[in-house]
């Protein structure tokens, strides 16, 4: 049966403007995911937020154009939406901004935050919403974390956790994550793959030369995946729940006994030279074969290191937790939790509805007529 929290639910949103629109779309055939389409995903979000008890939506300011249109929407719509306050803070259309925003999110004591963005979108968030359950929407490029599903169904999953009506403990997933230490001091996580390149410098960031990788670090690796994870999970496919990560090392294809092609970006298929494949484990410190280079997280090349670094890895399995959609939505059905008594039409109608293992929804579902079966696990007398 449908209840609401007593005290105001607040959620917050981080939609990356410029995720979908990086140099990917010169050098590969990747599509670009326009502001437009975020901010309709958004006002479905708000709608469904907004039907599930959310009473406060926190929404990250911009100005790729994201915020703009959703004020205008808010003045035109003004109702069937939560209410809706951007947060006050510097804008310096940087990555910084998404972390600024998921740390005023935590202050606030958001019950949830929705991600609409890439993997670096999401890895950025990972690295600062401590447990703050998070709703992984795809808007970017290579996207292995997060999914692309509809946002309306998105936005109920996400109301039902965050109102406390589906517990976190049954509706969330824990996630592995790579942690990068130059020198003893954490530097960056990945929540997906962390690349080691022999080039020096960080550029245009997206990283879409195979020939200059060297090793791969991968949380997860599947085989239906695009970007750099996909060379990982075309040789050895590791699931998202499995407690080990895997780390492929890689030469020139020029001296390679063993080569692979592979999925790299949209459009773009590359031909990889592999050495070697093994499992890694949580808690072990895996030393990078190159003296001098840059470390790419989920694909974006961010961490340049010198021959006088030391430079480690390790596979995290305390990463953060995901809201899993089929699972919240599979336990509102089963538990009625979005089913509403109506008392007037109650003796009028007669509603039976009875569950697989024979009990009855008490309080919410009567039979008022002792002569009808039920045909399956729900029937509705009219």
């Amino acid at each position: 049966m449908t209840r609401f929290p007593t005290r105001e639910t607040i959620v917050g949103i981080v939609a990356n403007p410029a995720s979908g629109r990086d140099i990917r779309r010169l050098v590969a055939s990747a599509s670009v995911y326009p502001v437009a389409e975020k901010c309709n995903m958004i006002t479905r979000l708000l709608a469904a937020l907004n039907a599930t008890g959310v009473g406060r939506v926190l929404l990250m300011p911009d100005v790729g154009g994201i915020s703009d249109r959703l004020r205008r929407a808010i003045l035109q719509r003004g109702v069937g939406w939560s209410q809706v306050e951007f947060l006050k803070m510097p804008i310096g259309d940087s990555p910084d901004d998404t972390v600024c925003a998921v740390e005023l999110m935590a202050a606030r004591r958001v019950a949830a935050i929705i991600i609409l963005g890439g993997d670096g979108t999401h890895r950025l968030v990972a690295g600062a919403c401590g447990e703050i359950p998070l709703m992984t929407l795809s808007t970017g490029t290579n996207n292995v974390f997060p999914h692309m599903r509809e946002a309306t169904v998105a936005g109920m999953a996400t109301g039902l956790i965050a109102t406390g009506r589906v517990s976190s403990t049954q509706g969330t997933v824990r996630n592995k994550v790579l942690r990068v230490e130059i020198d003893g001091k954490p530097r960056g996580l990945a929540v997906v793959d962390a690349s080691i390149s022999n080039e020096w410098w960080t550029g245009a960031k997206a990283l879409w030369r195979p020939e200059s990788l060297r090793q791969i670090f991968v949380t997860f690796a599947e085989p239906d995946a695009i970007g750099l994870s996909a060379i990982a999970g075309l040789l050895h496919p590791v699931s998202r729940r499995a407690a080990h990560g895997l780390r492929v090392d890689l030469v020139p294809v020029e001296r390679a006994a063993l080569t692979l092609k592979a999925p790299i970006a949209p459009g773009l298929l590359a031909t990889v030279g592999v050495v070697a494949v093994r499992e890694i484990q949580p808690g072990e410190h895996q030393t990078i074969a190159k003296s001098q280079g840059v470390i790419a997280l989920d694909g974006e090349r961010e961490i340049e290191f010198r021959s006088d670094q030391h430079v480690t890895l390790r596979l995290d399995s305390n990463g953060p937790l995901s809201i899993d959609i089929k699972k919240v939505m599979t336990l509102a059905a089963q538990d009625g939790l979005l089913l509403t008594q109506r008392q007037s039409c109650e003796e009028e109608q007669g509603v039976l509805a009875e569950l697989p293992n024979g009990k009855l929804r008490e309080g919410m579902l009567q039979e008022t007529d002792h002569r009808a079966k039920p045909s399956g696990p729900l029937t509705l007398k009219l």
